[in-house]
């Protein structure tokens, strides 16, 4: 849950669907089939009240080091607690990764050449700085992934003019906001079971465009560019909704209600599809020659890779290289004795594997 407690840029949501994101024994009950990161966020924290987990946590610890010792036959963990700086050792017979694989100290942003020229203000989604004031200011946001199609939507609403900057395309498939299937069956079914029914169409669902995408990607293609093209309106360039490769090479953007395509077809925000020569005082010189004026530069150029949370693993003393390693079925590591580590899905909700 690190994204929803740490991530505080403007229309932070997810990308996956409640039903399937969500806990399979606990229901999601929220109208909201994408929903908001506060949402999200109180749904982990009740879950966690209503099992009665958070007397098992040591919170504020940062694990930074972990030992197999093969004499003693068990995991010594070294933490540090952040309130105290003390530091303290724990011992397991058995250990758990579950920190996804991101670094969430530090978000991934190239460098750019003239950044330092630029006199406005850079922000990474990552450390959104509190009350960044926007309203009314020229917004440029370098990328095409999840966080982009979020942030420009929300910001535009709030009153920035806003470009988002691509390099190229992205696919970008509309989902409802609201399952209206679900909230009729909620009249007069369980929550559970309207919960797991909608849990399994959507898994359904996600499985059959998935297959779809790698057997007939032409005719998913099509589909995508078509939905994209009825939510855009005729005045709109599809050439910047038109992506290179085929569906599902790389992940889908989901939009709720296509507020993206909506937001640039009512001429609140615009994209623009280049490559960046350089930061200038005033924006940012593209490859083409054209210059985007920005007050405010939003790179929301994705995350760092990082397995295992960054702790140091070593057994009796040497060091382990996760990369190195052969995994067996996404979870324990070769020669990697007593620890199993989460790893989910790239093309469904992570939790259905972590489940």
């Amino acid at each position: 849950g690190g994204t929803w407690d740490l991530f505080k840029y403007p229309g932070i949501r997810s990308d996956s669907d409640m039903f399937t994101l969500g806990y399979s024994f606990r229901p999601w009950t929220e109208p909201k089939v994408l929903a908001d990161g506060n949402s999200i966020r109180q749904y982990v924290e009740d879950t966690a009240d209503e099992y009665n987990v958070k007397k098992h946590i040591r919170f504020g610890r940062k694990v930074i080091k972990a030992n197999w010792s093969s004499e003693d036959n068990q995991w010594a963990v070294e933490t540090t607690n952040e309130k105290t700086g003390e530091q303290e050792t724990f011992t397991a017979n058995f250990l758990f990764s579950c920190s996804g694989y991101y670094n969430y100290d530090e978000g991934y942003k190239p460098d750019f050449p003239g950044e330092k020229d630029f006199k406005g203000q850079v922000v990474h989604p990552q450390h959104w700085p509190e009350n960044l004031q926007y309203e009314g200011k020229k917004v440029v946001v370098i990328g095409s992934g999840a966080t982009a199609v979020t942030l420009v939507p929300a910001m535009a609403r709030e009153g920035a003019k806003v470009t988002m900057l691509q390099r190229s395309p992205t696919y970008i498939a509309t989902v409802p906001e609201v399952d209206p299937i679900s909230v009729g069956m909620r009249r007069f079914m369980p929550e559970m079971m309207v919960y797991r029914l909608a849990r399994a169409r959507n898994i359904g669902i996600q499985r059959l465009v998935y297959k779809l995408s790698k057997q007939r990607p032409k005719l998913v293609r099509r589909a995508l560019l078509a939905a994209a093209k009825r939510q855009l309106g005729d005045d709109v360039d599809m050439t910047h909704f038109r992506p290179s490769y085929n569906p599902w090479d790389q992940r889908l953007c989901a939009v709720p209600n296509g507020d993206l395509c909506k937001t640039v077809r009512r001429g609140e925000a615009d994209i623009v599809t280049d490559h960046i020569e350089r930061f200038t005082e005033n924006g940012i010189l593209l490859k083409s020659g054209q210059e985007l004026e920005a007050d405010i530069i939003i790179t929301a150029t994705g995350l760092n890779v990082q397995m295992l949370g960054g702790v140091e693993g070593t057994i009796d003393g040497k060091a382990v290289e996760p990369r190195e390693s052969l995994v067996y079925k996404g979870m324990m590591l070769r020669d990697v004795p007593n620890m199993a580590l989460v790893f989910g899905y790239t093309n469904s909700s992570w939790t259905l594997k972590a489940d």
